[in-house]
């Protein structure tokens, strides 16, 4: 079996930057992570490499910085990685991402399983993984918990939902979600990191690609346009007030009604 795991860099904290022209994050290579997501799709994916002897291909679209989450991906026990990263694919919407990590895939060629994280904690829309199948035309399954049984051919899996679980069975090639929790990821290997220190990292660009057409990327290949995004002010002004408790609550009126909290 062959499986691809959708994996991304994401900031590692909520004290980011934004670009106030594009209105896009500005990625800090410094304060970065592996979207934690992505680490239970990994581990379902090499629990399907210990039971099938699968090959597991992590890739990732980003800045040529985000390297460093596919040697991640490696050091936990992938067998190779790929990222796709080009100027022309900044800016991009979700439906230009996963238009974008499509392309990568079919570049890629033969693969069974797809498997990404249920989303990503900068964007947590959940919607690059389906789009992904969409523009792939494969079955998708969302909200994966559990590989109920596997084989070379289909899955049978459980997927959580609010009210209710469901058992499904999806015949391959198809591409699954994982839901946090499904698994206990494991660590990075020291022994995998000593080996594959110098391991190559395929890099795919722009003109690497099937399809050409510059609108189908970044800012031009996306519908949705952010009108605008700024950071939040986390500035702090304090009042202080003195006197008695008839005094007080009539300060504290003033300072609601002031601020439109009351009318």
């Amino acid at each position: 079996m062959k499986i691809i795991v959708c994996i991304k860099q994401v900031p590692a904290s909520s004290n980011v930057k934004i670009d106030p022209v594009t209105g896009v994050l500005i990625r800090d290579g410094d304060n970065v992570k592996m979207n934690p997501y992505d680490l239970f799709a990994l581990e379902a994916a090499f629990e399907l490499k210990e039971k099938l002897n699968a090959d597991v291909h992590a890739i990732t679209m980003g800045p040529d910085s985000a390297i460093s989450v596919l040697k991640e991906a490696i050091f936990m026990g992938a067998d190779r990685g790929t990222i796709i990263s080009d100027r022309k694919f900044a800016g991009a919407d979700v439906l230009a991402t996963a238009y974008t990590l499509s392309q990568l895939i079919e570049l890629i060629g033969d693969f069974d399983l797809i498997i990404c994280g249920k989303q990503t904690t900068d964007g947590d829309t959940a919607q690059v993984g389906p789009e992904i199948a969409e523009n792939l035309i494969v079955p998708h399954v969302p909200y994966v918990k559990e590989f109920i049984k596997a084989d070379e051919k289909s899955l049978v899996i459980r997927s959580v939902y609010d009210q209710y679980d469901e058992i499904v069975k999806v015949k391959l090639p198809a591409l699954v979600t994982i839901e946090k929790d499904a698994n206990v990821p494991r660590l990075p290997s020291f022994k995998r990191q000593q080996n594959f220190a110098k391991e190559l990292i395929r890099v795919v660009r722009f003109n690497d690609l099937k399809d050409q057409n510059e609108n189908n990327y970044g800012l031009k290949g996306s519908p949705t346009q952010v009108e605008e995004m700024f950071s939040p002010d986390k500035s702090m002004v304090t009042q202080k007030f003195v006197g008695n408790g008839e005094k007080l609550s009539e300060s504290l009126y003033k300072v609601l009604k002031d601020n439109q909290f009351i009318r």
